[in-house]
């Protein structure tokens, strides 16, 4: 498993590309723009896209996928339905039909499992990706912070529910954020103020 971060897009949106070297096969995670330079990634990898994983449907992390579809006709763009029926609007743009998928779902990239765990709080859709090692958590967990839950459909209580939920996972986990730096999940337990204050709740 390889996964490569692409800052895109005017926010500097982290856009992962999650490959399967064993079987050339890739999942494009929140792609929230710059479409030319995610697909002359995957092209040098040598990469066959098999789907694109949004986190939540916020424009920052959906800019790009109009033009992915374009240009990979058939991969399938997976959302959470309470997400889905959002989009329409300025802060959650249409980008065509999605496929629904939500707590406990599993996928396949190649080789790869990526599971499911429904996160609102950020949006009533918000997912966190868990593949390997790996906690992809879009704009759910920061390193040292939280994602915003004064947006339509945001919610305080909820993300904290969702941030105690991936603070009680067991073990370390890389936390890919849809902002800012990586970090792990033991690291924000011990730092995160967001993510003590809802260990403690």
């Amino acid at each position: 498993m390889q996964i490569k971060a692409l800052p895109v897009g005017a926010m500097g949106t982290n856009c992962y590309l999650l490959e399967d070297e064993s079987t050339n096969a890739a999942a494009v995670v929140d792609p929230g723009g710059d479409a030319g330079r995610i697909l002359a990634q995957l092209r040098a990898d040598g990469m066959t896209v098999r789907a694109i994983l949004l986190t939540h449907a916020h424009f920052d992390h959906t800019g790009a996928v109009s033009e992915l579809r374009q240009a990979l006709p058939g991969v399938p763009v997976y959302l959470h339905p309470a997400d889905a029926a959002l989009l329409g609007s300025d802060i959650f743009p249409p980008i065509g039909a999605t496929v629904p998928y939500d707590e406990g779902d599993a996928l396949t990239v190649g080789s790869l499992t990526v599971r499911v765990l429904h996160t609102p709080g950020h949006t009533p859709g918000g997912v966190t990706l868990l593949a390997g090692d790996a906690l992809f958590t879009g704009d759910t967990l920061f390193q040292g912070s939280m994602g915003r839950t004064d947006f339509a459909g945001g919610s305080y209580e909820a993300i904290l529910a969702s941030l105690r939920r991936l603070g009680q996972l067991s073990g370390d986990y890389q936390v890919l954020p849809g902002h800012m730096d990586a970090s792990t999940l033991e690291r924000e337990r011990r730092s995160n103020y967001y993510l003590m204050e809802a260990l403690e709740g």
